[in-house]
């Protein structure tokens, strides 16, 4: 089973197990991770699941699409390059683990 380590500002880390079906926001939301506020529900239409993907992940992710692209634009915490996706674009299905940073802020 794959598994999500989010970890915050503070260094806290919460690691979680998730079904390969289930995307990095929709794993955060239900298990109640702080940070991750995902208020479009996964439509990438509202940038607030924003995670920043440690460097050693970043070719195990999908490439980013158009619509991703356009809404890390309006991130409360400004973008960084690569490392910013939105947890609603990443699906666990094909990874092992996944570490990413949480943003000081999403809205």
């Amino acid at each position: 089973m794959p598994t999500i380590t989010y970890v915050q500002p503070d260094g806290t880390e919460t690691v979680l197990d998730v079904q390969p079906t289930t995307s990095a926001m929709r794993a955060a939301v239900s298990a109640g991770v702080p940070g991750i506020v995902g208020e479009c529900g996964g439509q990438a239409m509202c940038a607030t699941c924003h995670v920043l993907v440690r460097p050693d992940f970043l070719d195990v992710l999908p490439p980013m699409g158009e619509d991703e692209d356009e809404m890390l634009e309006c991130t409360s915490t400004p973008r960084d390059g690569a490392r910013s996706r939105l947890g609603c674009q990443i699906s666990c299905g094909t990874l092992d683990a996944l570490v990413v940073d949480v943003p000081a802020g999403q809205v």
